[in-house]
């Protein structure tokens, strides 16, 4: 080779190396700061252990016993008691009365109360006249009057009649006289009724009809009677009521 290929050779290789000195270094690029908060290392999490999950236990419901409860007895719808009855007994038989309540009710309650005391026991049908009454009540056998209560007010406005069986109260001409004597009508005794003998005349006080025992007081009706003293039409042979009493 030639000198001058050298040379060529030689300059080439020193004008690259100055080319490569010439070049400026890299530019160091700061980095980013990273925050505090991410900056603390994190620990990695575990995985959740998988637990399975216990099927919930199953309801069952029991059935409901529901205790037999015993019907209950049937209604037994009572009867009602009725009026009063009162059985008399006297030494000619036995007489049952039922008594009008409704009707003539200061007559009952005060007849009712003699019955209480017992004060009818041993007293006598002291008149009887035959298809008229049989009246009694307030004598003693020997023909003494027994006391009694006070007298009561008349309820012959009551509407009922005098007719055969039924008992009324006696009195005197005072129409609110009557005490304890009674008589139960033999006949059909309607001119002792009220308003009978003139228009609003005071009556006999119906309180009661006989039930049973109509034959016991016809057989009163018929026995032989006479005077004893100032009293009249009174049974030669005594006849006793030995008691009344309520009957129901």
């Amino acid at each position: 080779m030639t000198r001058r290929y050298y040379f060529v050779l030689a300059v080439a290789l020193l004008v690259f190396l100055a080319a490569c000195g010439s070049q400026p270094e890299p530019e160091t690029v700061a980095e980013p700061e990273i925050p505090v908060e991410e900056a603390v290392e994190v620990e990695a999490e575990e995985p959740e252990e998988e637990v399975a999950e216990e099927p919930e236990p199953e309801v069952v419901e029991e059935p409901v016993v529901v205790a037999e409860v015993p019907a209950p007895p049937p209604v037994v719808e009572t009867a009602p008691a009725g009026p009063p009855v009162v059985v008399m007994e006297t030494s000619m038989g036995t007489v049952r009365i039922e008594l009008f309540e409704y009707k003539a009710p200061k007559s009952v309650e005060n007849f009712l109360a003699y019955v209480d005391d017992k004060y009818y026991d041993g007293t006598i049908f002291h008149r009887v006249i035959t298809d008229f009454m049989i009246q009694g009540g307030g004598f003693n056998p020997d023909m003494t009057e027994k006391n009694s209560r006070a007298p009561i007010e008349n309820e012959s406005r009551d509407g009922e009649t005098n007719a055969r069986g039924t008992i009324a109260m006696a009195r005197t001409g005072d129409p609110h006289s009557a005490t304890a004597q009674f008589f139960i009508n033999h006949g059909n005794n309607r001119m002792l009724d009220f308003g009978a003998r003139s228009p609003g005349s005071w009556g006999y006080a119906v309180f009661g009809r006989v039930v049973e025992g109509m034959d016991v007081v016809d057989a009163i009706a018929v026995v032989p009677t006479g005077n004893s003293g100032r009293y009249q039409n009174v049974p030669v042979g005594t006849v006793t009521i030995n008691s009344i009493r309520l009957g129901n």
